[in-house]
């Protein structure tokens, strides 16, 4: 999920307006100040005189178990868009019952102002309930929206009734991902750095690593076993992951009756008998499986996002021995399959999900001037890459920060105290990468970012454009949102089953009676409705 950032546009200043102007540090007024325009240099265009912000306090929850919204103000981000800005948030916290205090919410009528949540079926039960606020009235004179993500992906967005009620938060037009295979550098080396590209050659790998290694995990594939859907676009070219369905021609078929699902459950099954897959998958945590990481205890590790633990891994082990760490590699794939076609990732200009604004805020305008000056230029530079004076002082003409002494020098560790990027809400993907790369090409080799290198070399090439599966998911409390969820824990329990199968016939008996349980559960119906979710964002990209 966390993977995600973004590509160069043109600087405020040469951006026609783009980017929005800032509030006076001057006491609030009423009425909203635009900032001074900078003074032109040679590396710092002046500022253009766009939206601007309007002083404004908001409540915002974010609708998921696994986050904790942090106090505002506490770090120099968010400081200084308090002081500067004069924007304040008050948080609410899920206290990791994200679905129940939703719904308790929405049945007391004590909404939020602000919600971050995944897009689909929980913003219409908002929208048809009458609580959301539309933002259409706000995209021209907050332009840097509409201007980022451009009209086909508000498009998207758009609810029935013809209105935007979401905010994208990190929305693309350029592939993005972090998901794909790293290996363990000193125990390759030391294996003979053989040939690993197929799938049969990381067989013989495994068993390698196996005899050898006792105390390592031949390969890791993360909590909830996640990898393993990461190997599912190793079996076919150019091939979409849904996890609940697989398109045909021009419909959604049964998962359960995809060759690839199932070739790829029956090899995730094989290594798992053999013991050359991690045997707790199932029952370890996200900081177990970064503790194995760490210590160089994983030969090689699969997952939908490798580029971020692999940072961690690689820069600890590489403290204690600089022959160590983990290198990224090309997608492991079936033989005879073309390694370019191979697209363990996939992407969606949509994003990954989006804030609304309630009808319980008292100036939602207000917060959208916010969210817009978030998503420009300027707003993306501060909230990624910390407030001007920090690790930057100047841009260059494309608006690339330029790393002042301090971003230089001071270590990964320190700059992380900072929580940087901690609050990039509305995320401006292509902007964000881009940028991030350029600032890392102005470092040493030894000192680039692990996570940009592999995201340039490997991850950003194999992902594949998403966008057109977007919002195939049904109202909870609809007929199809039951059967959604029916299925759902078919799945579930039918991935586990098959993983732990004794046999190749165990999986294949497995998989063709969660296909039968599926189809009793009205699993037709819920495909039908989805294909004609399909089908309808194919006809709104054309």
């Amino acid at each position: 999920m966390m993977a995600v950032l973004c590509s160069v546009l043109l600087m405020s200043g040469c951006g026609g307006g783009n980017n929005a102007t800032v509030q006076s540090t001057a006491e609030p007024t009423k009425e909203p100040v635009a900032a001074e325009t900078a003074k032109a240099t040679d590396t710092t265009p002046a500022a253009a005189v766009g939206s601007i912000v309007k002083p404004v306090t908001f409540s915002y929850y974010s609708n998921y178990d696994w986050d904790t919204t942090e106090p505002w103000g506490k770090d120099s981000t968010t400081a200084w868009i308090r002081d500067t800005l004069k924007v304040n948030m008050t948080p609410i916290q899920s206290s990791g019952a994200a679905e129940t205090k939703f719904s308790t919410m929405i049945a007391s009528g004590s909404l939020p102002d602000v919600i971050m949540m995944d897009r689909g079926a929980n913003v219409e039960r908002l929208r048809q309930a009458g609580m959301l606020v539309a933002l259409d009235e706000y995209l021209d004179q907050y332009p840097n929206l509409k201007n980022n993500a451009g009209e086909a992906t508000l498009g998207m967005l758009r609810s029935d009734d013809g209105k935007l009620y979401q905010f994208p938060n990190w929305y693309t037009s350029s592939p993005n991902g972090n998901g794909g295979w790293i290996i363990n550098r000193k125990i390759y080396k030391e294996l003979g750095s053989p040939k690993l590209e197929t799938y049969d050659d990381l067989y013989a790998y495994l068993k390698q690593v196996k005899e050898k290694y006792s105390d390592v995990i031949p390969l890791e594939i993360g909590a909830k076993g996640r990898g393993i859907d990461t190997m599912y676009g190793g079996f076919a070219e150019n091939k979409p992951y849904l996890s609940k369905a697989n398109p045909v021609g021009n419909a959604l078929e049964s998962i359960f009756e995809d060759p690839i699902f199932t070739e790829n459950m029956l090899y995730a099954s094989k290594l798992f008998r053999e013991k050359l897959i991690t045997q707790d998958a199932f029952t370890q945590t996200g900081n177990q499986v970064t503790e194995k990481l760490v210590t160089g205890r994983v030969a090689v590790f699969v997952e939908g996002d490798v580029v971020n633990p692999g940072r961690d891994a690689n820069n600890a082990l590489r403290t204690l021995d600089p022959e160590s760490g983990y290198d990224i590699i090309w997608p492991i794939h079936k033989a005879g399959l073309d390694a370019k076609k191979i697209t363990p990732n996939n992407y969606s200009s949509l994003g990954w999900n989006v804030l609304v604004i309630t009808k319980k805020a008292k100036d939602p305008e207000a917060i959208f001037s916010y969210l817009d000056w978030a998503t420009g230029e300027e707003g993306q530079r501060i909230l990624n890459f910390g407030r001007q004076g920090l690790y930057w002082d100047e841009s260059d003409a494309d608006g690339v920060p330029i790393q002042n002494e301090a971003g230089l020098n001071t270590p990964q560790a320190d700059k992380d105290k900072e929580r940087i990027g901690r609050f990039n809400w509305v995320g401006n993907t292509t902007f964000i990468d881009q940028t991030k790369a350029l600032m890392d090409a102005q470092l040493p080799e030894e000192k680039q970012n692990w996570t940009t290198l592999a995201q340039k070399k490997v991850t950003w090439n194999t992902s594949k454009n998403f966008t057109e599966f977007a919002n195939l998911d049904p109202l909870p409390d609809s007929e199809e949102g039951t059967i959604a969820t029916a299925v759902n824990d078919i799945y579930q329990e039918v991935f586990a089953k098959a993983l732990y199968a004794k046999s190749d016939d165990e999986v294949r008996s497995l998989l063709s009676k969660a296909n039968e349980d599926a189809k009793r559960a009205g699993y037709g119906k819920l495909l039908k409705f989805q294909t004609e979710r399909w089908q309808n964002n194919l006809s709104k990209m054309k």
